[in-house]
């Protein structure tokens, strides 16, 4: 995992987020305090949030889901790029990040736009398929526990749109995918992950360098 993209010198990196990243204050609040959290390196590097930002725009998107919320920088930055009726539908397990979270999107002004769900993704998803929200998102973005991104990918894709994107963060999991050195369980399961997406025909794709590796995978 990583803060900012992979490969950049710092020179090349501080000069990217000069001229790129219009990052609103709050956004680099929540950001400056993720950074001193002890799982600080879980949060999304800024010019992914502003990518996801540009793309829920240009898909017009009212209605977005989010696996894994930490303390809340992606959730935050879509929620702003969203329409005043616009909704954020957001899934994780820990109270304690979301708590901060929480915090910064009342701060924000946008607490009305994000529905936090706590508890297992899975169990969540399958609530809301079964709940006949089948279709009905137009983006989702995944970033939590590598072990299960195929089913959470799985479900996302019930409940995207056709013509809706999903983004699935750490794809590139810091380089360890292309070293054949490394075996370990979470490596194994992206790089299959990776794979299968490949492959899947069900989808347009596109992995982008960006951070640590962000998937696009926009719904036939």
């Amino acid at each position: 995992m990583t803060t900012q993209t992979l490969g950049l010198s710092t020179n090349l990196s501080e000069y990217l987020l000069s001229i790129s990243v219009r990052e609103a204050e709050i956004l680099m609040q929540l950001r400056q305090e993720t950074a001193n959290h002890p799982m600080g390196r879980m949060q999304i590097a800024p010019e992914q949030g502003q990518l996801m930002a540009l793309l829920v725009q240009l898909l017009g998107a009212t209605k977005t889901l989010e696996v894994g919320v930490f303390t809340g920088y992606s959730a935050l930055v879509v929620a702003l790029a969203l329409p005043p009726t616009g909704k954020v539908v957001a899934c994780d397990i820990n109270e304690e990040f979301t708590a901060i979270a929480q915090r910064y999107w009342q701060q924000a002004g946008v607490a009305e736009k994000i529905d936090l769900h706590l508890g297992p993704a899975m169990d969540t998803l399958d609530k809301f398929l079964a709940n006949g929200e089948a279709e009905t998102f137009d983006f989702a973005f995944i970033d939590a526990d590598k072990s299960n991104y195929d089913g959470y990918y799985e479900r996302s894709l019930q409940l995207v749109r056709s013509g809706g994107l999903i983004a699935i963060d750490n794809v590139l999991w810091s380089g360890r995918v292309a070293d054949p050195q490394v075996q370990d369980n979470r490596t194994k399961k992206i790089r299959a992950f990776n794979q299968k997406l490949y492959q899947d025909s069900r989808i347009s794709l596109s992995l982008l360098p960006i951070a640590d590796g962000l998937t696009l995978a926009r719904k036939h």
